[in-house]
């Protein structure tokens, strides 16, 4: 699996969660997960979450992942949600290292200090040839809909800076990448019956 870091920022439009983006994009031909900074605007067209249709989803500062799995043929919805709930769980323990006390329900982390806002937003979503994952960590609260609770990880976290935000996607991907291996590598160790 690839992890490429984009150094300058695009707009999440919804369109990143295609399949074949990367390959598209980058000519990445493997598993991936590509990060960057940047805003997100979400155009209704590009909506995946049914329960998202009619909503504002947009933000000006946002660190975004979009992960796509081609290792399970044909895709598996389900266990693209699993993998998008440990993704999640990663992120979870990588604010705590740093102070960030934060509240999970499903796929989204909520702030536990100060703030009590939405830090997070994700899907997970199938195509017939892979599976994709955005998942995306306000770092700021501006540019945010108006009827959302919301906070920044910039906000939540004095001495947390825009030049830490490279080095916590790094671990984030590094820790997902490292706990996909080992799930391959524990399959083919066992001996199943």
């Amino acid at each position: 699996m690839e992890h490429l870091k984009l150094q300058d920022g695009i707009l999440y439009d919804g369109s990143q969660i295609e399949p074949f983006w990367a390959f598209r994009q980058f000519q990445i031909k493997d598993s991936s997960i590509v990060s960057w900074v940047g805003p997100m605007e979400i155009k209704s067209e590009n909506l995946i979450d049914y329960e998202d249709v009619g909503l504002e989803i947009k933000g000006d500062e946002i660190l975004h992942f979009i992960i796509e799995h081609f290792d399970c043929q044909p895709a598996d919805i389900r266990l693209c949600y699993h993998r998008q709930r440990l993704f999640v769980m990663i992120i979870q323990d990588i604010l705590a290292e740093i102070g960030i006390k934060t509240r999970r329900s499903g796929d989204d982390l909520y702030s536990k200090d100060g703030n009590q806002g939405k830090l997070t937003v994700s899907i997970a979503t199938c195509s017939a040839s892979s599976m994709k994952i955005h998942f995306a960590i306000n770092l700021v609260s501006e540019g945010t809909p108006d009827d959302v609770e919301v906070a920044g990880i910039l906000e939540c976290l004095e001495g947390l800076k825009n030049e830490n935000i490279p080095d916590l996607a790094d671990e984030a991907c590094r820790n997902y990448i490292m706990e996909i291996s080992s799930i391959e590598k524990d399959i083919t160790k066992t001996r199943v019956f």
